[in-house]
């Protein structure tokens, strides 16, 4: 009876948590893409490509380091590093523009069709197109 009463309290505990975010990557509205894989996504913002304009989010926020784990297993300190000797080495010109919240970089990616950004889910809005819901 003590395992069933504890099993009923932690389910009614688990089901009282809020969700949690579901953080997507979005292009401008009027950027042709429609889909990619967070391998592809991983390229942009490491540097490996220069197809799409990198919007990153605040250094230190919770999305950001969330980000950089579920797309390129790497944490923020790891990515900051990286960007430093692409810049350094001459093999990029600056590191992607930080923006201080979610409203921001929409509004950044919105603005530029070369652009790519992360935001929170509840976040989008028509100005721009989810073409990566990461897990």
């Amino acid at each position: 009876m003590k395992k069933i009463t504890a099993l009923l309290a932690l389910a009614l505990t688990t089901a009282a948590l809020p969700a949690a975010a579901e953080t997507v990557v979005i292009v401008s509205a009027k950027n042709p893409a429609s889909r990619m894989f967070s391998e592809q996504a991983a390229q942009f913002f490491l540097g490996k490509s220069t197809m799409f304009t990198p919007i990153d989010q605040a250094e230190g926020s919770a999305i950001r380091n969330e980000f950089y784990k579920k797309v390129a297993d790497k944490d923020a300190g790891q990515v900051k590093a990286l960007w430093s000797k692409l810049v350094f080495t001459g093999k990029a010109t600056a590191e992607p523009k930080e923006f201080k919240s979610n409203a921001e970089v929409k509004k950044a990616v919105a603005d530029d069709p070369k652009a790519i950004g992360y935001i929170d889910k509840s976040a989008v809005d028509d100005s721009v197109k989810v073409i990566l819901t990461l897990q």
